[in-house]
């Protein structure tokens, strides 16, 4: 398979191991009953913070376990005329410009706005790799600047054969009247796949419901559609076994199949597939497919003026038609980058205040490809929370789990998802929500300091870190009376010895207090005085604090 090459590739592409892995700090939760400081156990997070490092704090509770990912990252156009923002369309903010410049060192200073674009952006798809599902999907909203060059290191991260589409997204339907040679009026949604998919369906669109026009008795609505085929292979001698006569009495209706061999009955019309007086043409069923079989009583024949001949036509009923395929070109309204500003605006905020919003109607779309009610969409670039939104605003509201870097992370990201869930501004433009809730985190201080463990955290977000790095499992909640029991997996019991202001020994002494029965064990402690017999005897794995300690 081909690769991309780019200047400091060699340095990014193993970066996301290195990354440190820091605690989450809950700082408030919000709710239908308004912001308040104890924890309201919501699943929904928005976290304020560089998504390098809140990608890799989300591992020991999420890996594998994102359905949904939706990301709008930096389109790089080098757009330089709004200072304030301009993260949100290049890659020369201070922060990324400084992390670029730690990482890859003296070639940054060569590199081009491209260069820096793919170093920010492969390491944190790595993370999100890892964090998707293996029944999830991940889809990248992107523009023509450096779509081919994502395509090339998704092809890499996530594997060439789990590309699903590209998506054009007419959300400009004008155009951009200041590009050089054509406007351009759509960007695109590049999707990929972890290991399979199963997309949920859409409901049909006005477009399409409005060629049901036909009633029946039950008040049902249907259009007819020719039997006879059409298109390529549409003759005879493609399909011998679709040349077949119906039998069509006009004075009572009945309809009947025939073989070619028989006689037209009496009072009877003879109909057959053909393209022309001449040409003999085929039907799209076969006399006994299933098709044919279940599909019969929606048969009728009609006769068509202008070619002068009767045909049999199918009736397709609307409401066999609830779920249908997204289509890779999307031109509806709710996608219109207007929307989004307006839906924004509506919610209170000045349209200076966050420039081109995503209109919910974009999200809203790519969640209605999920078939899980359940499911967590993670959204590491969040931007002005439109995500949170899309999810809230769901007829089965989905979790959601929000990252962004910016300072306004709370005074917008978070405050608009508060708007929404308050019920906050001009309910007519955007959609209601019936509850809503979330909780808001900074990043708080890494694990580790200096090669060992760091004493200023609490003693359970440690547990939480070690616990994952063993087992990848999220750390259970406590329970008995054994203080440095961590969980069991796969019939192994693990232990966490560990005191912030004493040196601890695994020994005789230690073992008279563990409770828990299992097949083997697994404990950390600073340091053990067991023989590598007793250790064997009693299928015990000594693990020293912080040296055996895995790294994320």
């Amino acid at each position: 398979m081909p690769t991309l090459e780019w200047i400091g590739k060699s340095k990014v592409v193993n970066h996301h191991l290195d990354v440190p892995y820091c605690v989450l700090e809950r700082k408030y939760s919000y709710d239908e009953k308004g912001q308040h400081e104890e924890d309201n156990g919501s699943e929904n997070m928005i976290i304020h913070g560089d998504n390098l490092l809140a990608l890799k704090s989300l591992l020991p509770q999420y890996e594998g376990r994102i359905k949904c990912i939706y990301i709008d990252p930096p389109y790089n156009t080098g757009n330089k005329k709004d200072k304030k923002w301009v993260y949100s369309d290049n890659v020369d903010d201070p922060v990324i410009s400084k992390w670029i410049g730690e990482v890859v060192g003296s070639e940054s200073e060569d590199m081009a706005r491209h260069d820096k674009w793919l170093c920010m952006m492969y390491p944190r798809l790595k993370l999100l790799q890892r964090l998707l599902s293996r029944d999830g999907f991940i889809a990248i909203s992107i523009d023509n600047t450096e779509l081919f060059n994502l395509k090339c290191i998704c092809d890499e991260i996530f594997g060439s054969s789990n590309f699903v589409t590209e998506i054009s997204c007419i959300n400009n339907p004008k155009g951009r009247s200041d590009d050089k040679y054509v406007a351009t009026a759509h960007e695109h949604i590049l999707i990929y796949k972890k290991e399979e998919l199963h997309f949920g369906q859409f409901e049909p669109e006005e477009k399409v419901t409005k060629r049901y026009r036909e009633v029946d008795e039950n008040g049902d609505k249907y259009r007819i559609i020719d039997l006879r085929k059409t298109g390529d292979e549409d003759l005879r001698t493609d399909r011998e076994d679709m040349f077949y006569p119906f039998f069509y009495n006009e004075s009572t209706g009945e309809l009947c199949i025939g073989n070619n061999e028989d006689p037209t009955p009496e009072g009877f019309i003879r109909i057959l597939p053909m393209k022309s007086a001449a040409v003999e043409g085929r039907w799209r069923w076969g006399k006994d497919e299933k098709s044919m079989q279940e599909g019969f009583c929606n048969l009728i024949a009609r006769y068509m003026p202008t070619k002068k001949q009767w045909s049999v036509f199918e009736k397709d009923y609307l409401k066999n038609k609830q779920g249908v395929k997204p289509v890779s070109a999307w031109n509806y309204k709710d996608v219109n980058s207007e929307r989004g500003t307006e839906q924004f605006v509506a919610l209170g905020f000045d349209k200076t205040d966050f420039p081109n919003p995503k209109p919910i109607g974009t999200i809203q779309r790519i969640l209605k490809m999920l078939d899980d009610p359940d499911a967590i969409i993670l959204d590491s670039f969040a931007g002005s929370g439109t995500t949170a939104h899309a999810a809230l605003a769901m007829t089965h509201p989905q979790k959601f789990i929000l990252v962004e870097m910016m300072d306004y992370a709370d005074s917008i990201t978070a405050e608009r998802v508060k708007r929404a869930i308050s019920g906050i501004g001009d309910r007519k433009k955007v959609p209601e929500i019936n509850s809503g809730n979330f909780s808001y985190y900074e990043l708080g201080e890494p694990v580790f300091r200096d090669g060992r463990l760091n004493e200023n955290l609490e003693e359970r977000e440690i547990r939480k870190y070690v616990y994952f790095t063993e087992t990848k499992q999220p750390l259970p909640p406590q329970k008995g009376a054994e203080p440095y029991y961590m969980g069991m997996y796969m019939d192994a019991a693990y232990y966490f010895y560990h005191e912030k202001d004493r040196i601890t020994t695994l020994n005789r002494d230690f073992l008279h207090t563990v409770k828990t029965k299992a097949e083997s064990y697994v404990i950390y402690a600073d340091l053990c005085t067991l023989s590598q017999r007793e250790l064997e005897k009693w299928h015990i794995t000594f693990k020293k604090i912080s040296r055996d300690i895995r790294r994320l």
